[in-house]
């Protein structure tokens, strides 16, 4: 099997998801039939909106109101205590990923929700280039929602390479920063990092794949470089779910990922170039680093670099897959989210 693990493969490791060009130039947008062929049906209390960003582009977010209930009835209101929640997913994914399971959790518990699609996924429209974007521009557009439509410093919480974008961030979140708008942003309450890409990037994961288990290597290449999950339930199991994950929820995920990214997030090969993100002081924000016992993506010396990098003490969550916030005890993560969020407001 290593002997299938050419140059060529291991190049095609580094990058992962593409081997595309960048602009950070104003994007012009795509026609709407490009979006989503079936947008993901919302529940009950959530709904959709585009927010313009300054290049033109809308920018998908799905929203779900936080609400508790009083102790002297039983009828609900939104709480404004808590600080709002904005939600940013990884390569294949989109808002929806979001909308299952956490965005309903924490609207519950009295938190704001807000799950963007990035440009280029989801019903968001996608730029004139041929990948998404880069850390900056995806980092930039998120703040541009924060900036205009909360009123109150957000944790954000992102998932696997929105986890990197995360990073860059916190990397340039300052209080009282009065720059160009095009380089605001917004300062925090805290960031929450769910299955990242750790701050070097993803070379280091896959040389340790490359070296220590060949196997699993070549299945990561063959899953995400060659989008064999998009075909393949087995493959698509094991890569983003845990191994009980029922079959009718994999394939209907698979379907949702399928549809929802319509050009890769980044060009690897120069996002890499540009790593590690800038690192900030540990008392800067307050930052949680939480990782998955069976993420088949993101190894646990990845997990452990990142809460290095930010010396916080990662958390590893038991029972559960990469995809976190969909995998079958979903629960597990979110209440340790949950806890940490609580624990902001003491």
């Amino acid at each position: 099997m290593a002997a299938l693990l050419s140059l060529h493969t291991v190049s095609q490791l580094q990058t992962n998801l593409s081997t595309s060009r960048v602009t950070v130039k104003p994007r012009a947008a795509v026609h709407g039939a490009q979006r989503m062929r079936v947008p993901y049906e919302l529940k009950q209390e959530q709904s959709r909106l585009l927010h313009q960003l300054p290049s033109g582009l809308n920018m998908e977010v799905i929203v779900q109101k936080g609400v508790a209930e009083k102790e002297s009835d039983e009828k609900k209101e939104r709480t404004s205590e808590n600080p709002p929640l904005v939600f940013v997913h990884g390569s294949y994914h989109a808002a929806w990923c979001w909308a299952e399971h956490w965005m309903p959790f924490f609207s519950a518990s009295g938190y704001d929700c807000y799950a963007i699609s990035l440009l280029g996924q989801g019903e968001s429209d996608a730029p004139s280039a041929s990948v998404a974007g880069t850390l900056q521009t995806h980092a930039s557009d998120v703040a541009d929602f924060i900036c205009k439509k909360l009123t109150f410093p957000p944790v954000l919480i992102g998932h696997s390479f929105g986890g990197l974008i995360i990073q860059y961030y916190i990397a340039n979140a300052k209080p009282d920063q009065f720059l160009d708008m095009r380089d605001f942003f917004p300062e925090l309450t805290g960031a929450a990092l769910v299955c990242s890409v750790p701050p070097s990037g993803n070379s280091g994961l896959v040389w340790r794949y490359l070296f220590s288990k060949p196997i699993a290597a070549f299945k990561v290449t063959r899953s995400l470089a060659a989008k064999g999950f998009q075909t393949s339930l087995p493959l698509c199991r094991e890569t983003f779910f845990s191994a009980t994950m029922e079959d009718h929820l994999v394939l209907r995920y698979q379907e949702l990922m399928k549809k929802s990214s319509r050009m890769p997030l980044f060009d690897l090969q120069k996002l890499n170039a540009a790593l590690p993100v800038p690192s900030v002081p540990k008392s800067a924000i307050e930052l949680l680093v939480l990782g998955a016992n069976d993420d088949f993506i993101v190894d646990a010396e990845g997990l452990k670099e990142t809460g290095r990098f930010y010396g916080v003490s990662p958390i590893c969550v038991q029972e559960v897959a990469h995809d976190m916030m969909l995998d079958c005890f979903w629960d597990k993560g979110a209440k340790v989210i949950l806890s940490w969020l609580k624990d902001l407001k003491k």
